[in-house]
């Protein structure tokens, strides 16, 4: 018997999967995830994910979630990874506050972040225009990822897309005014919130801590780049990233900063140099960036994701500028 073409492997891919998701529709699983709100700001709290890839260990606890309890009810900004989680989530924000949850706000589209949305029915959930379309086109993708990785975690889980466009300026939640700003340096479409009664700066996956960034889906390092020094001339108080904890001055800025700069002449020179992609991600790490959660496996995402870019752009260079 010949073996199956590529075109008949990938239809067989797809079919066991699509059984696999199927099973999984069920009820949710009582995942214990262990949620702890821990305050920020005044009315403030942040639940912090582990810094590691999903994993069924983890059971896709891994982003930042953060809620404002707003005295007439509670917004709620990103949701997780998963159904259970969202629930976890909705249960953790109770053990702090009676208000309900009227409010979600999705930073980005990165599964991480928003497929906890489902939990929150009755919630208003908003985000980017690009956003909600970016999540409409990849949501089956990025449940298919959920699937391979989470296994029993991710059942029941299904796409809860925001229904509420949200544009750059201020912007109500009720008669809660949250000052909004519109970047895409990391997923194409990246929301930061800052809350100008407590000065705490939501910035979603723009922003790492003590975690290497993902780059997979940015347009560019050097977009990611310049809308950080923007994030960095913001007058906050207190900057949750996407990923690590929180911190009271903007260092978690300074460090992603410092990292996509030593990302794009790692790219640059190696392209220069002729160096194969495995010579650039098995080279040396900076010593800064030894305690960096996740760093040699973002660097390999990295080169696999931009490093023909940089190749082609030096192939296609003026001779006399590359001297």
């Amino acid at each position: 018997m010949s073996s199956p073409d590529g075109a008949t492997r990938s239809w067989l891919v797809k079919a066991v999967l699509s059984v696999g998701l199927a099973l999984f529709a069920g009820p949710a699983p009582a995942f214990d995830y262990h949620l702890k709100p821990v305050a920020v700001a005044e009315r403030t709290w942040m639940v912090q994910g582990r810094r590691e890839e999903l994993s069924e260990d983890n059971g896709g606890d891994i982003a930042n979630a953060a809620f404002i309890a707003t005295g007439d009810g509670v917004i709620v900004i990103d949701t997780g990874s998963t159904l259970s989680y969202g629930r976890a989530l909705r249960a953790a924000i109770a053990t702090v506050t009676d208000q309900p949850v009227r409010w979600v706000i999705n930073t980005h589209h990165h599964p991480d972040h928003v497929f906890g949305n489902q939990a929150f029915e009755g919630a208003e959930i908003s985000a980017l225009p690009a956003t909600i379309a970016a999540l409409k086109r990849d949501a089956d993708s990025f449940r298919t990822t959920l699937y391979q990785r989470l296994g029993d975690a991710v059942r029941g889980t299904e796409t809860a897309l925001p229904t509420r466009v949200l544009e750059a300026g201020e912007s109500r939640f009720g008669d809660y005014p949250l000052r909004l700003f519109a970047f895409s340096g990391h997923s194409g479409a990246d929301l930061v919130v800052l809350d100008p009664a407590t000065g705490v700066l939501f910035t979603g996956d723009l922003v790492f801590h003590h975690r290497a960034p993902t780059t997979p889906h940015s347009p560019g390092i050097g977009i990611w780049r310049e809308q950080l020094r923007q994030v960095r001339a913001l007058r906050f108080d207190v900057l949750v990233p996407g990923h690590g904890p929180a911190a009271k001055d903007e260092s978690p800025v300074v460090e992603t900063l410092d990292y996509l700069d030593w990302l794009d002449r790692r790219l640059t020179n190696g392209a220069a140099s002729g160096a194969t992609r495995n010579e650039v991600i098995q080279a040396p790490l900076p010593e800064r960036f030894a305690d960096m959660a996740l760093v040699r496996y973002e660097l390999t995402r990295s080169v696999s994701h931009f490093y023909a870019d940089y190749e082609e752009a030096l192939l296609w260079a003026d001779p006399d500028t590359t001297k």
